[in-house]
Order: structure tokens, then sequence, then C-alpha cells
């Protein structure tokens, strides 16, 4: 597509868009009196409108109905997660009995490696990448220490090569190779959080398959941006968080997958609670555990509808929509930004370097970017400029155009502020 770095044409590629209405469903901060121009669906995304609507029902049978709610509300407690199988099954990949939702994103990472990391002394090591999330790095750390091993020699971290952004698929590949029968784990982030990169989690998955290990996936910058497909890729387990592109709120609960074939292990190590035992039975209260067969059958403790309810809003908007609508948008999108970032590069030699990955099988809706020009300064200037973007040390902005709530226009307005605010800042 020959794009242009106009106005009329931004507003004719929106009229275009099929999901042009989902903006409106979206609640917008005001900057200066304006709606900002939001980047950071990639930490948090806005709030829906119909979030209010799902958490005042909730409310409401509180009020009514106090504890019977679990029973008699209209969307009784007891079985509320139940209400997430089939939708976030279509955007993960995976059969519904696959999915769960449960506490949150590293709650979930430990309570998975219990059943995934079972170390030996000849089999003990975990693949990453370097850079990972931090959050990673300290769950990865406190796990490898408390089997006995030293994060020293049980982490192996895949670098990218010097002068490189990306991090190469037959690296990773080579290096399981090369640990072999000593890998116990394979447990990488699907979507780098700095450089915005997308792993090749197929081929990764087969290659720590071959080697005899468990592979795992933190899918924190993938779930409702990433085309997964889990089943068929053979992963082991893999969770990730609801309030990045999943829009449901801070800090808000986290989905987990753990595919079939693991399910009828009942023997399988797990921490287990009481919302994890047989579902027809677990009022009973039986003393011997007896998990759900499924995803379900990892759950802990009942669970915190109120917080649920605005994830279950978001995923009533992704079955709407659906993942390859939001991917086709995603992908012209984010190829537009680069567009627009490359278009006042030239026209200011603004001296931006791109380090999210040029080829699209390789990136979704975030653009990472290096500011060796202006930094810390410019990021401020657009802050206070009605762009919410995202600073990463020791000069990166993260862009990343959700396609739920971005439109072409706001990448054309961003672009016109950018320029505004180098030359001001060239100028002063």
């Amino acid at each position: 597509m020959q794009f242009q770095n106009t106005r009329a044409f931004a507003q004719e590629m929106d009229a275009r868009d099929p999901l042009r209405a989902y903006k409106e469903e979206f609640i917008f901060p005001q900057i200066n009196g304006n709606p900002v121009i939001y980047f950071t669906g990639n930490s948090l995304g806005l709030q829906p409108k119909r979030t209010r609507k799902y958490v005042d029902e909730i409310m409401k049978d509180w009020a009514e109905l106090a504890v019977e709610g679990h029973f008699y509300a209209g969307k009784p407690w007891w079985d509320y997660q139940e209400r997430f199988a089939a939708p976030l099954s279509s955007v993960v990949g995976a059969k519904p009995s696959e999915v769960t939702v449960m506490n949150t994103l590293t709650i979930n990472l430990h309570l998975l490696m219990v059943s995934f990391y079972r170390p030996v002394p000849k089999r003990y090591k975990i693949l990453c990448e370097a850079k990972a999330f931090p959050s990673d790095q300290y769950m990865l750390q406190s796990q490898v220490k408390f089997h006995g091993f030293s994060p020293e020699d049980a982490i192996v971290e895949i670098h990218r090569r010097e002068g490189e952004h990306r991090i190469r698929t037959e690296d990773i590949v080579n290096k399981i190779e090369e640990i072999g029968d000593e890998l116990a784990l394979v447990l990488m982030g699907g979507v780098n959080y700095y450089t915005g990169q997308v792993f090749d989690m197929e081929a990764i998955t087969r290659a720590g398959h071959r080697a005899g290990a468990f592979v795992g996936w933190d899918l924190a910058h993938a779930a409702g941006n990433v085309k997964l497909e889990l089943h068929e890729w053979g992963v082991d387990f893999a969770a990730w968080c609801s309030y990045k592109y999943m829009n449901s709120g801070p800090g808000n609960a986290s989905g987990a997958f753990i595919h079939e074939k693991h399910h009828e292990n009942t023997d399988i190590p797990r921490f287990a609670g009481w919302w994890g035992h047989n579902k027809e039975r677990r009022f009973l209260m039986e003393p011997e555990f007896d998990p759900v067969r499924g995803a379900d059958g990892w759950q802990v403790s009942n669970l915190p509808v109120l917080s649920l309810a605005p994830y279950l809003a978001s995923v009533e908007m992704f079955a709407e929509a659906g993942m390859d609508a939001l991917i086709a948008k995603r992908d012209v999108l984010t190829a537009y930004l680069e567009y627009i970032l490359e278009q006042v590069d030239a026209q200011t030699t603004g001296d931006f370097e791109i380090i999210t990955p040029e080829n699209p099988e390789e990136r979704a809706c975030q653009l990472s970017v290096f500011l060796h020009g202006q930094g810390r300064p410019l990021f401020d200037y657009l802050m206070k400029n009605g762009v919410i973007t995202d600073w990463r040390e020791p000069n990166v902005i993260r862009l990343a155009p959700a396609p739920f709530y971005c439109s072409f226009e706001d990448m054309y307005e961003f672009g016109q502020i950018l320029r505004k605010g180098i030359d001001t800042l060239k100028a002063g």
C-alpha cells in the first residue's frame, strides 16, 4: 500500500476501517481539553465503556442476594470463570477446556512451574531470553534457588548478536540443542516487552520438545495482540495478564493455558485448592483432592468476580471483533506509524532508530524507537501535548497503536506533534 502523510489519507483509511466504531467504545483521558493519542495499551489498556455495566451487575447482585449470589445471581459467581472459556480460547488458539482465569500473571507462572519445572540433578536448566521482563527474571531466579540450584548455572539466557536488536530464532534453537538433556524448561516471553519482537513460538516449542523439555510462554504482550495457536503448537502451558491489550483494568486477573495432554494426569504436581476440586462434589468438603479435568483443575481459590467482570466485558468485545480482523488492522496501522516516523525523521533529522523488527511476522502493534537525537525531553514534550507513550531507559519510547481504539488519523496527528516537538526543542 502506498501511504501518504496527509490528514485526508488518514481519514480515508479510517472511513474504510471495519473496526472504526470500536474507538467510541472506550474512555480517553483528556489533556489540554482534548482526548489523548494513546500508545500505551502494551502497559494498560483503556477502559471500555461497557465495563461499568458488568461491574454494576455484580454490585447489584451482592446488594440484593448477598451470599446467595454465588448460585442465584444473573451470572452466578460459583462458575463465573466458565464464561471465559469459549471467547478466550479463540483469542489464544486453544480448546475451551485448556484455558481458565485466576490470580495474576506472575502468581500463575509460579503455580504452573510447580507442575512443569521438575528439575533433577541431570536435567535442571531453564532457557529464557536476555532482557526478559524483570518479573520473569525474579521468578526464575527464585524458582531455581527454591530447588537448590544456582541461577548462574541453571538459567541460560539467549542474547542478541553484537550490533543487532532482535534475537535470531536459529540462535535459540541452536542453544536448545546445545543444552540438550540438561534442559528442563523453556520459558520465554512470546513478545519481548522492550523491543516488541514476536518470537517464533511454534519453532521454539518444537525444538524444546525435541530436547525433552517442557515449554511454557509468558504471553503478557501477546494475548489479544498476536495470532496464537497454543493447542496446535503443543505448548505445555502459558499465562498472560489481561490489563494490557485486553483492557480489563489495572493489575487485573490473569489467564492461563494448560494443554489437554496434561489434563488426565491427576498425579502431576500442583498446588491444589478447593476451587480446582471436582465441581460437582466441591461443596461436599471431601478430604482428598480430585482435580477438575482441564485447566480449571489448576484453580486454587474462589475467584474475585468483581475483578473478573471488566475482563468479561473485554473478551465479549474480542468475540465480536475477532482476532483476524484485529490483526489485519494492527498490521496496517503499525506499518502506517512506521511510515509516519520515517517521514518525520527525514524532515527533521530527528535521528530515530526503530529497534522492533521490520519483518511483519516478527512484530505486532508495538514499535520501540531509540531517540538518539532528543531523548527524554522529546518524550516529555509528547506527554504534555496529548500523546501518552512509554519511556524505557536509556532512551527508548514504546509506541503501541492498539487496533481497538487507535485510528489512522491518530498516527497522522502524532506525526505532526512529534515534528513540532523536535523543531521546538532544537530551537530552544
